[in-house]
């Protein structure tokens, strides 16, 4: 990953539990915080769950807690998606 390739951090319940390099992969991270029954739509309108992908410029942007360049709200249908299969 080149040091102007974005970066994303992955926040559940407002803690940070995964990063990519990018959308598709930092979605991976769920897989960690899959709900048991698999009910994602239940477990993202959890109060608090508030999933999430915090954009920053790079790598080195986030390690230096630069401000994220956005904050991208995630739904149960995408988080679905990115884990079909896995």
């Amino acid at each position: 990953m080149a040091d102007s390739d974005p970066f994303f951090e992955v926040c559940w319940h407002g803690e940070s539990i995964g990063d990519g390099g990018d959308v598709a992969d930092a979605l991976l991270s769920y897989a960690l915080v899959r709900p048991e029954d698999g009910d994602w739509a239940a477990a993202c309108a959890a109060p608090g769950a508030s999933p999430c992908l915090r954009r920053y410029a790079s790598f080195d942007a986030y390690l230096d807690n630069d401000d994220e360049l956005e904050t991208i709200a995630v739904t149960a249908a995408m988080i679905e998606q990115a884990l079909d299969g896995i």
